[in-house]
C-alpha cells in the first residue's frame, strides 16, 4: 500500500562537507547508502512511492553533514539525530530503519573515506545506538 508523500522540499542538504581540509561530496555517499537500504527494505519504496528514495538521500545527506560537523567540532550530531528520530517518529517512520540507515551510512563511510572517515563512522554507529536506545518501549 503507497501512501502519497511529497518529495523533499523545504532546506535543501548540503551537497558537501569538509572533513580534515578535504571536501567530501555527499551525494555519492548517501547514494550508496540508498542501494545498500533499499536491499533491505524494498518495501518502503512500495510504501512511500515515487519520494522514497529522494527522501533517504536528502535525510541521508543531512546526516552525513552533521556527523562531519560533529568531528569537527561544529554541530551536535546526537541533537540533531535527537530532532530527526522526533521527526520521523511522529510521522509513523520506523526509528529501527533510521538506526540501520545510520549504521550502513557509517560503513559507506569508512568504505569510501578510509582512515579519515573512521572518527565520522564512529559517531554514525554511536547515533545509530542512540536512535535505537531512544526508540525501545519503556520496561
Amino acid at each position: 500500500m503507497s501512501r502519497d508523500v511529497a518529495p523533499p522540499s523545504g532546506f535543501p542538504p548540503p551537497d558537501h562537507a569538509t572533513l580534515g581540509g578535504r571536501r567530501v561530496a555527499l551525494a555519492p555517499l548517501a547514494e550508496a547508502v540508498a542501494d545498500g537500504y533499499f536491499a533491505e527494505f524494498p518495501d518502503d519504496l512500495e510504501r512511500y512511492g515515487d519520494a522514497a528514495r529522494a527522501w533517504e538521500i536528502h535525510d541521508t545527506m543531512h546526516c552525513l553533514q552533521w556527523a562531519i560537523l560533529d568531528v569537527e567540532g561544529y554541530a551536535d550530531l546526537e541533537r540533531e539525530m535527537a530532532w530527526l528520530t522526533s521527526v520521523l517518529g511522529s510521522r509513523g517512520f520506523p526509528l529501527e530503519r533510521l538506526a540501520r540507515n545510520l549504521e550502513l551510512a557509517a560503513v559507506v563511510v569508512e568504505a569510501r573515506l578510509g582512515a579519515p572517515g573512521a572518527p565520522v563512522a564512529g559517531r554514525l554507529h554511536a547515533a545509530a545506538a542512540s536512535v535505537r536506545v531512544s526508540s525501545e518501549p519503556p520496561v
